[in-house]
C-alpha cells in the first residue's frame, strides 16, 4: 500500500473507534475563529496529539481538536486549529487533515482564515469571499509521486473556489444585512507582516487580502475533488501609506468581535447545502 494510503488508515482506525459516521462537509477554523464550535450540537472531540500523523498547532488560538458533531442537522467534522508553513511543517503535514476528511465522507470544505485587506475599499472587521487566490509560498502539496486513487496528476484550477456556494453565502449575507466583499487572496509564507512595499507589489499583482494559510488546503480539496468555500475576516488594514505597527492580539481581537457575521453564514450555507 502506498504510504501516504497507509497513514491514512492508521488516522481513520482511530477515529473509526470513536465515531462510525459519515460527515459531508468539513470546516477549517483560522486565526480568532475556533468559537465557531459553539454551533456545533453531538460533539465528539479528539486532540491531535490522539491522532496518528496529525501534525500539532503552535500557534495562538489554534486549538488542536478534531471535532464531530451536527451544524443546522448536517454531519460536520471541523478542525479547530490549523498548521502553516512557517511553524515547519511540510506542505504534505498541512494538508493531510484535508486527506482524512475525504475518507471521512466529505464533499464540501469551508476555509475560513483571517487576513490583511489591502483593497482600499476594504475595512477591519469586513468579511470577504474568496473567489480566487494566488500562491505564493513557495511549495505546492501536489509535488512529488502522484497518489492516482486520491486524484489526478494535473487537477485544474479554473474554479478553486465553488461558483455555486459563493452566490449562496452571498444570498445568506444579503437576507441577513450582513455586508460582505469578493475577492482574490494570496498566500505568502510569514511569519512575519509585510514591509509597505511588498504591501504594494501584492496589491500590483491583482490581490485584494494578503494571508499565511488556506491555499495548500484548497489545492488539496481540489485535488480530491471536494467543492470549497473560502471566507475571510479583515482582520487589519495593510495600506502602504498609512500603515501601523502590526500586532496579533489586535487580528485575533479583530477576528473574534467578525466572527458572529461569519458563524451566521456559515450555519445557514450549512443548512442550504
Amino acid at each position: 500500500m502506498n504510504q501516504l494510503l497507509k497513514m491514512i488508515d492508521e488516522t481513520l482506525n482511530v477515529i473509526r473507534n470513536k465515531t462510525e459516521i459519515n460527515y459531508d462537509i468539513g470546516i477549517i477554523l483560522g486565526t480568532g475563529l475556533g468559537g465557531l464550535v459553539d454551533l456545533i450540537t453531538e460533539k465528539i472531540e479528539i486532540e491531535y496529539s490522539e491522532l496518528p500523523h496529525f501534525p500539532l498547532s503552535t500557534v495562538e488560538s489554534h486549538q488542536g481538536k478534531l471535532i464531530f458533531g451536527k451544524i443546522s442537522g448536517k454531519n460536520i467534522v471541523a478542525m479547530q486549529g490549523r498548521f502553516h508553513y512557517y511553524e515547519g511543517y511540510t506542505m504534505k503535514q498541512i494538508t493531510y487533515p484535508v486527506r482524512v476528511m475525504k475518507y471521512l465522507g466529505v464533499k464540501t470544505l469551508i476555509i475560513s482564515n483571517a487576513c490583511g485587506g489591502m483593497n482600499p475599499l476594504y475595512r477591519r472587521g469586513d468579511l470577504m469571499l474568496m473567489v480566487d487566490h494566488i500562491n505564493l509560498l513557495g511549495d505546492n502539496p501536489l509535488i512529488g509521486k502522484n497518489e492516482d486513487t486520491l486524484g489526478p496528476r494535473f487537477p485544474d484550477m479554473s474554479e478553486p473556489y465553488s461558483l455555486g456556494l459563493i452566490k449562496m453565502a452571498e444570498e445568506i449575507a444579503l437576507d441577513n444585512r450582513i455586508p460582505i466583499q469578493k475577492g482574490v487572496y494570496v498566500a505568502v509564507p510569514g511569519p512575519n507582516f509585510e514591509t509597505k512595499a511588498e504591501y504594494r507589489f501584492l496589491r500590483g499583482i491583482g490581490a485584494d487580502v494578503v494571508g499565511m494559510s488556506s491555499i495548500p488546503e484548497n489545492i488539496v480539496a481540489n485535488h480530491m475533488g471536494m467543492k470549497v468555500l473560502g471566507i475571510s475576516i479583515i482582520a487589519d488594514e495593510c495600506f502602504p501609506d498609512s500603515l501601523e505597527p502590526a500586532k496579533l492580539e489586535d487580528v485575533i481581537a479583530a477576528s473574534n468581535s467578525a466572527e458572529p457575521k461569519m458563524a451566521l453564514i456559515v450555519k445557514e450555507l450549512i443548512r442550504k447545502i
